[in-house]
């Protein structure tokens, strides 16, 4: 496939880190720093960096990957909307990345780099008194696949939803600060992982083998959680239903 062998660009501001790669043959270029609000005013200048450094236009990429979600709103937003502008401007395709899917691959590649099969569970800080988590199972020929859906969930509904997806062999993410202690399966591995950019590069290629990349256009944004807050009615009516019960 000849994307594959063209230089490929991947960003992911999801979370509290911003991380930006550029692979070009065997050299990768890479770029971490603060993500959350930060990102909108840090993205673009660190892409043009990389590009700068590699000695690249963008319309020399193959594709344009980023991460999808599920994350800060404000971060998924930027991500896509600067993909998508660069994927307009250039006339390249993006690959959306599962951000959850990132997380589970950089904690292999810093776990378990030489396992023929893995499944976790990757767990991402939703805020609200929430996380975000889906399973995976890693096949070293076909790659990653989830074995749950996407769950918005409190950390103590997980127990139902991890029983049935059958046994894992650790938790990965950065939800175990905020919620150690009240996660299901204390006794498995707790693997701290972000979705870099760096695995975000070793998920393309499967990705652009399923026919996985769109035309700008058709870029979108996971969000799962299909609000940031409550309304000032909802926060009030929950108010109120406190103090009766």
């Amino acid at each position: 496939m000849k994307l594959l062998t063209q230089p490929i660009l991947v960003m992911d501001t999801s979370t509290e880190l911003m991380s930006v790669a550029l692979q070009h043959g065997e050299q990768v270029l890479r770029w971490d720093g603060p993500g959350g609000a930060q990102s909108s005013a840090h993205l673009i200048p660190a892409i043009q960096g990389l590009m700068a450094q590699a000695g690249l236009a963008f319309a020399d990429l193959g594709c344009i990957a980023f991460g999808q979600g599920p994350g800060s709103f404000t971060g998924l937003r930027t991500a896509c909307s600067v993909a998508q502008g660069l994927g307009f401007a250039a006339g390249v395709p993006l690959v959306p990345v599962d951000t959850l899917m990132t997380v589970a691959e950089a904690a292999r590649a810093a776990h378990a780099p030489g396992a023929q099969r893995w499944r976790v569970w990757a767990l991402l800080d939703a805020r609200m008194d929430e996380v975000y988590a889906c399973a995976f199972d890693h096949d070293p020929l076909g790659g990653w696949q989830a074995s749950s859906e996407a769950l918005l969930i409190r950390p103590e509904a997980l127990a139902a939803p991890m029983h049935e997806a059958g046994p894992v062999d650790a938790l990965c993410g950065n939800a175990f600060a905020a919620y150690g202690e009240r996660l299901p399966l204390p006794n498995l591995p707790r693997l701290p992982a972000l979705p870099t950019a760096q695995a975000m590069l070793a998920l393309v290629p499967e990705l652009l083998k399923r026919g996985l990349a769109v035309p700008p256009e058709q870029a979108m944004p996971r969000y799962v959680r299909n609000k940031v807050a409550q309304t000032t009615a909802e926060r009030e009516a929950h108010k109120r239903a406190t103090q009766t019960a």
